[in-house]
């Protein structure tokens, strides 16, 4: 994939220290381009949550910038920042601020001076867009989890961001909202929308991410495709990381080294090529976690 064209964002941090004292993170330099998917991974405290919340001007740099569409992000102009980069936070309760869910995703319309006739139509496609359409009429707050996420989410697309932020998207989901939330993620990315997400879920990420990037300790120790990252076992115990399932799976089974399959389908083909398809049968349910 070809990187000679200007990111939509580029953040440089030298510095983000919190009021207590606490380094949240320190020499990144992070950019997002046009039609990708990034997803950051790394344990609890690497500085996840912290990057993306630089990312529309939720917080800013000690020492730094934040760049987006090419126009510097300063105090006087976060608005363009949080207009171009969507941000769909971990808990969705934050951002659901209105009596029914077609209010809510009107909410950010109607403060840019958007007539009321208009925005309720924006809306009103924005909740299509994620398969949410029938939620319209629902108090927010009585919403499942996943539902939750996806009025978040149509709350965020209704602006037409050139980018979309995603803390933890599936964190307390089961596994069919998650499927749900992961198939809207793919369509938005369909849609020409970049994405960045941040996540425990390995096997997710092997499933939707193009570029990879990797955190410890506040800072990005490394990044490259799912299959340049998952196979490299130096970067992945600097950040506690175990390898996602089909890497596991593949290592066990003694499967050709130079094969690298990092998705399940690409590990059944793998196995079904070389008659070894018992042995993903043979592994145990509970090894599908991906991450700790």
């Amino acid at each position: 994939m070809s990187r000679d064209e200007t990111p939509l964002v580029r953040l440089r941090c030298e510095a983000h220290t919190y009021p207590d004292g606490t380094v949240g993170m320190h020499d990144v330099e992070f950019d997002i381009h046009p039609d990708e998917v990034v997803a950051l991974v790394g344990g609890n405290g690497a500085g996840k949550s912290t990057l993306l919340e630089h990312l529309n001007a939720t917080l800013v740099p000690d020492d730094g910038e934040l760049v987006v569409d090419g126009t510097p992000i300063t105090g006087d102009n976060r608005a363009h920042a949080r207009k171009e980069v969507g941000f769909v936070f971990q808990d969705a309760d934050t951002q659901l601020v209105a009596p029914t869910v077609l209010d809510d995703v009107m909410f950010g319309l109607r403060n840019y001076g958007v007539p009321a006739d208009e925005a309720k139509q924006r809306a009103r496609e924005a909740l299509a867009t994620v398969d949410a359409s029938h939620l319209e009429e629902r108090i927010p707050h009585y919403l499942s989890g996943g539902e939750k996420r996806l009025v978040g989410l149509a709350g965020v697309l209704v602006l037409d961001p050139s980018v979309v932020v995603l803390d933890e998207p599936l964190a307390g989901l089961d596994p069919e909202r998650s499927r749900l939330v992961a198939d809207r993620i793919r369509q938005i990315h369909r849609d020409g929308i970049s994405v960045v997400l941040s996540t425990h879920d390995l096997d997710f990420v092997t499933e939707v991410a193009d570029r990879v990037c990797v955190m410890a300790d506040g800072n990005v120790v490394g990044s490259g495709t799912p299959r340049e990252v998952f196979y490299d076992d130096a970067l992945l115990a600097e950040a506690n990381l175990h390898p996602p399932t089909a890497v596991r799976v593949a290592r066990d089974a003694g499967l050709d080294a130079a094969a690298r399959p990092v998705t399940e389908a690409e590990l059944v083909a793998l196995l079904a090529g070389t008659g070894e398809v018992e042995t993903l049968q043979a592994t145990p349910a509970g090894g599908s976690e991906a991450s700790e």
